[in-house]
Order: structure tokens, then C-alpha cells, then sequence
């Protein structure tokens, strides 16, 4: 394949259904998957630091607020306080950035749209009246509690666990150590006399594991609770962001439009326009010479039915291009079938469709399919290849697969980013995975219904 399309247009619907980050709040709960799961580590770390952060802000807060409040009444506070307010937005969008660094909890921004004014008091005024401001002082404000406990439970927690797990090495290092937990004691004099010990300290390991999960778990709710929006603004978040990927959509439609209407007329005008300019002067030539030299006339008739039928072929190839009639009266399985006999490699097609939908998802459905078994032809190296359509839900999956050579590139203004910005005009989605060494797989995610 010798083109890419990952995620195309993510606000313009050609991105995938797959791909989330993993969060705490959806990973795995064995204490293998957790240990090996990347964002156990990065709360197990964010927790035990995060203590800094929120003694800073209780800090800043507290002075802050003091100095601010009593200084209104010389109107000095003013300026302070709003100076004060900008500052702990500022530190809880840098929050909402840790939090789903650290837990993959993705937090959006709750706060109201700035007003049109350049005017710093209507500014100050509006970030003031916002709800979302004041929960920000208040998730900061009990950010150095909440975050006291944690650090105190982490550096127990992992404190112990590695010392029992590497009491071996610190035997080895330091002499024999006595473990006294209070009701039981035992003495390690040598490596192999700490090794019960470090089975033990799997044991807290994993008990570790679980409670660095729930604590993450806990903060990652209780961030998304005071600084993400609430249930009304986070449903007016979602229509604008649906309006914002509509419009994408719409442009991305127009796009597409725009271009194949201009290699229609590059067809036009390269193909069948100068082929059958070449019919009418061999025509005119040929009238010329038919009382004269009838054999020469006789000969440019020939070559301009040569033109002709070639003019034709050409001009059916291009109808086809915009839209195949045997789409129109027999439906997906026979089209797909047809350009499975025209490719040059065997090609499986397997159509599982129980009714016929709409004429839309037919038409990219059979392009994308199309565009695919051509780029198949020019760049895989490939011996077969399968096109499978099936309805999954509310949505038809078109999948093409070859064995080719993979290693697939992404080329901006290719054919497959054109049937990403086809696909989003109905809100699908097109998706290519093509590793090094094959195998290449196209798929598009297709509604039914929009």
C-alpha cells in the first residue's frame, strides 16, 4: 500500500473508535496487568509528589487571601485578588494537566466563555461570576490535605515493600537486619535467610498495587468532580464539540466534492475530449481523401473507430468512476464482486448485509473498496487479498486486507484521505494499518443512520 490514513481528520469524523488512553478508572485489576500497566506507575509517582504541590498552593492561598482581603478596604486588594484568582485558574488547569498525565483522566476545562471585551475589569468580572473559579479555589485549598495523606500512605507503603523485597541485597550490604512488624519477628543473617522475607514482600507488593490503584482512583474522581463541568455544561461541552466536528464534516465534504469534480474534468479533458478531437480530424481527413486516395480514406475511418470505441471505453470507466450503475440496480455484493474480477490478484469478497443501505454508504463503501484493490495493484506486491462487509450494530464495516509488503506511509492529499473526508461527510470513520512486512488492512466504519 503506498498510502496512510491513521486517524484522519479526528474532529472531522475519520478518526477511530480505538486508540483510548488507558485510565485508572477502566485498567486492569490483576497485580501482574498492574504492575506492568504503565499508569500505575505514573499515580504511584504523582501521589507521592504531589504533596509538594499541594502544600505550595495552601501556602499561596492562605497568604494570599489574607493579604488580599484585608488590603480591601485601601482598595489595594482589588488588584491583588484578582491577580490571585488568575493564579489558582492557572494552577488548576496545570492540574487537570497532571491528572491525566499521571491517572489518564482526561478533566475538560468547565469555565464559561470569555467575554468580546478587551476591557480587564469586564474580564476579571466575568472569571469571577464563573462557578467553575471558585471550585478551583476549593479543589486547591483541600489539595494539601488530601495530598498529606497520600504521601504518607505511599511512603509507607512502598517504603516497606522495598525493603522487603530487597532485603537480600541489604543484608548482603549491611550485615544481618531483625524484621520486627510487632507480633512477629525474624532475623535475616544472611541473603538466603531474607528470601522468605522477599516472597513477603510480594505479598505487600501487591497490597500496595491495590491501594496506589483505589487512591488514584479516588483523586482522579474527586478532580473530575470540582474541576471538570458539570452535567449541564458538560452536555453544552459535547454539542459544541459536535457542531465544531459537523462543520469539519461538512468542509471535509466540500473538499472532496471540489476534487473529484476537478479530476472529472481533468479525465474529460486528458481523455475522451482529445480522443475524440483525434476522431473528428481523422474524419475530416478521411472525407478529403475519399474521392482521391479511398484506401488512405479507408485506413483513418478504421483509425478513427479505433478512437471512437477507445473514447467510449474511456467514457464508461469515468461514469463508473462517479457512479456504477450495477450499484444502483444490483447492490453492493455484485459491485464489489465486479472490481474483485477486474483486480489482479485473487480477491475473496464476502458481503453480509441483511438489508440495503442507504445509497450513500453504498457509494463509499464501494470506493473505499475500490481505492483500496488500486493501490493494492500499484504498491503491495501482494498474491490476495479479501474484501469482507458486514453490519455490526448501526454501522456497515468494510474491511480490505492484502498480504502484501506493508510498510504503508501517510501522504497528504492521497486517495485514501479523500475517502477519510468522503466517510466523514456521514460521520464514519477509516482506519489503515499497515506494519512493515504486511499484512495491510483498510477498514471504515460506516452509520446507517445520522
Amino acid at each position: 500500500m503506498g498510502e496512510l490514513s491513521r486517524d484522519i481528520g479526528a474532529a472531522g469524523g475519520g478518526a477511530t473508535r480505538a486508540g483510548r488512553a488507558v485510565s485508572v478508572m477502566d485498567g486492569p485489576w490483576h497485580p501482574a496487568a498492574m504492575a506492568r500497566s504503565a499508569v500505575t506507575w505514573t499515580s504511584a509517582l504523582y501521589l507521592a509528589v504531589s504533596f509538594a504541590f499541594g502544600l505550595t498552593w495552601f501556602v499561596v492561598l492562605v497568604a494570599g487571601l489574607a493579604v488580599s482581603l484585608g488590603t480591601l478596604i485601601i482598595w489595594v486588594g482589588f488588584p491583588l485578588l484578582a491577580l490571585l484568582m488568575v493564579a489558582w485558574r492557572c494552577g488548576a488547569r496545570l492540574e487537570r494537566r497532571l491528572v491525566r498525565a499521571a491517572f489518564g483522566v482526561a478533566v475538560p476545562d468547565p469555565y464559561r466563555p470569555r467575554p468580546e471585551s478587551r476591557n480587564p475589569f469586564a474580564r476579571v468580572k466575568a472569571m469571577a461570576a464563573d462557578p467553575a473559579t471558585w471550585k478551583d479555589l476549593v479543589y486547591l485549598g483541600l489539595l494539601f490535605p488530601l495530598t498529606l495523606v497520600e504521601f504518607v500512605v505511599s511512603v509507607a507503603l512502598w517504603g516497606l515493600t522495598g525493603t522487603l523485597l530487597f532485603m537480600p541485597l541489604i543484608v548482603l550490604v549491611g550485615g544481618g537486619m531483625e524484621i520486627n512488624l510487632g507480633w512477629v519477628t525474624y532475623w535475616s543473617g544472611n541473603p538466603v535467610e531474607a528470601l522468605p522475607v522477599s516472597l513477603a514482600g510480594l505479598v505487600v507488593l501487591a497490597g500496595a498495587l491495590y491501594v496506589t490503584r483505589g487512591m488514584a482512583i479516588a483523586h482522579g474522581a474527586w478532580a473530575r468532580l470540582m474541576l471538570g463541568p458539570n452535567a449541564s455544561q458538560a452536555e453544552n461541552l459535547e454539542l459544541r464539540e459536535r457542531t465544531a466536528h459537523l462543520r469539519a464534516s461538512r468542509a471535509r465534504g466540500v473538499d472532496a466534492a471540489e476534487f473529484e469534480r476537478r479530476r472529472i474534468e481533468r479525465d474529460l479533458h486528458d481523455g475522451a475530449q482529445q480522443r475524440l478531437l483525434a476522431v473528428a480530424m481523422d474524419i475530416g481527413r478521411a472525407r478529403a481523401k475519399l474521392d482521391e486516395d479511398p484506401e488512405g480514406a479507408r485506413a483513418l475511418i478504421e483509425q478513427a473507430h479505433a478512437g471512437t470505441k477507445e473514447a467510449i471505453t474511456e467514457l464508461r470507466d469515468l461514469a463508473r468512476g462517479i457512479y456504477p450503475a450495477i450499484l444502483t440496480d444490483r447492490g453492493l455484493d455484485p459491485a464489489l464482486s465486479g472490481l474483485a474480477g477486474r483486480a489482479p490478484v485473487p480477491v475473496e469478497v464476502d458481503v453480509d448485509l441483511p438489508d440495503r443501505p442507504p445509497a450513500a454508504v453504498e457509494s463509499i463503501a464501494y470506493f473505499i473498496v475500490a481505492e483500496a484493490l488500486a493501490n493494492i495493484a500499484k504498491y503491495a506486491r501482494a498474491t490476495r487479498a479479501s474484501v469482507r462487509v458486514a453490519r455490526e450494530d448501526r454501522w456497515v464495516v468494510v474491511e480490505v486486507t492484502d498480504n502484501g509488503v506493508g510498510g504503508a506511509v501517510a501522504r497528504a492529499g492521497g486517495g485514501l484521505s479523500g475517502l477519510a473526508d468522503r466517510a466523514a461527510t456521514i460521520d464514519g470513520m477509516l482506519i489503515v494499518d499497515s506494519p512493515p512486512g504486511g499484512p495491510t488492512i483498510v477498514r471504515a466504519d460506516l452509520p446507517c443512520t445520522w
